[in-house]
C-alpha cells in the first residue's frame, strides 16, 4: 500500500528558520534508511506558506488567497510517499522518525492512498485490471 507522510509546519519552519545541522543530517539518515529498505517512493520539503497561494472553489468562481496562512499546524511542511505493506509498517517508519524541530513539539500525518481495488463500486472489474493510458498509468494513479 501507498501512504503519503505529511510532516507538520511549527512556528519556526512557517517563519523560514531551517532544522538545525544536526536534525538535517538526522532525517537524511533516516531517508537513507527508508531508500535502502525499498519504502521511499518520493519526498520534499516545502516553502513557508508565506510564499504559498490557495484558491477557494465555490461553483463556477475561484477565488486566490494569497499566504501566509494562520493555522501553522493545519499547514504542511514536506511530504514523502512510502510502499510499505500495511499502516503498521507505515506507524513503525514514522515513530522512527527523527524529531525535525528538536526540543520542540513537532506533528505527522500519514494517509493511505485510494488503491484501484477501493474504487470497486465504482468501476467495473474490466475497467479496474485495464491498463491505464498516458502518464497518469505511469504514475499508478488509481
Amino acid at each position: 500500500m501507498r501512504v503519503m507522510v505529511f510532516g507538520k509546519a511549527t512556528e519556526d519552519s512557517e517563519k523560514g528558520a531551517p532544522p538545525t545541522a544536526e536534525a538535517f543530517a538526522a532525517m537524511d539518515r533516516f531517508t537513507e534508511e527508508l531508500v535502502k529498505a525499498g519504502v521511499l517512493v518520493a519526498g520534499a520539503g516545502l516553502k513557508n506558506s508565506a510564499q504559498a497561494k490557495r484558491i477557494v472553489f465555490e461553483g463556477p468562481g475561484r477565488t486566490v488567497i494569497d499566504g501566509p496562512f494562520a493555522e501553522t499546524r493545519e499547514i504542511v511542511a514536506g511530504f514523502s510517499i512510502w510502499e510499505v505493506k500495511d499502516m503498521d509498517e507505515a506507524m513503525a517508519w514514522a515513530k522512527r522518525a527523527p524529531n525535525p524541530m528538536p526540543g520542540k513539539k513537532s506533528e505527522m500525518e500519514i494517509r493511505p492512498f485510494y488503491e484501484a481495488a477501493d474504487l470497486a463500486e465504482f468501476m467495473t472489474p474490466e475497467e479496474l485490471s485495464a491498463p491505464r493510458d498516458g502518464d497518469r498509468g505511469k504514475l499508478g494513479v488509481a
